[in-house]
């Protein structure tokens, strides 16, 4: 029987590293394995991408998209997959749902300005919403379904 302290690894597993800068007789001395000279021999010089003197590739492709700064940050959750979790038991229908709860259920990654709700899938069960934003036909489908959606003034431009 194998005891826990007397396991170790086969022969030849773990390899230790290599000193280098150790003296000549260990094949790694002197310049350590870094050659003569230059910027890759000296230490802290990182030259990832450099071309020598000729413009990098990265800078030579163009330039694509735009990062708007004001946008809004938003979770978007689908009423099918909010369906999905009230059959699972993973929200309450009962209660309001709101950012906190879907987030919970793991429905709502990330979002710093809150969720809007879409309407992708269906959506047959009487629940009331709390949410940041929302599509005409999401809100349609939930007051079809008997609930409610409610967005707070402050937010409710992002409609």
């Amino acid at each position: 029987m194998v005891k826990l302290n007397e396991l170790f690894d086969n022969y030849g597993a773990r390899k230790g590293r290599m000193r280098v800068g150790r003296g000549i007789g260990s094949g790694k001395g002197k310049t350590a394995g870094r050659g003569q000279k230059g910027a890759k021999a000296r230490s802290g010089v990182s030259i990832n991408g450099f071309e020598g003197g000729q413009m990098p590739l990265h800078m030579r492709l163009p330039k694509r998209g735009f990062n708007n700064p004001f946008g809004k940050d938003y979770a978007i959750v689908n009423l099918g997959a909010v369906q999905k979790s009230i059959e699972n038991g993973k929200l309450d229908a009962n209660a309001v749902i709101d950012h906190n709860a879907l987030k919970a259920a793991g429905l709502a990654r990330g979002g710093k300005d809150g969720v809007r709700l879409l309407a992708k899938g269906q959506f047959t069960v009487k629940a009331n919403f709390k949410v940041a934003g929302v599509s005409a036909g999401a809100k349609a489908a939930v007051e079809a379904a008997g609930g409610s959606v409610e967005v707070p003034a402050a937010k409710a431009d992002a409609e």
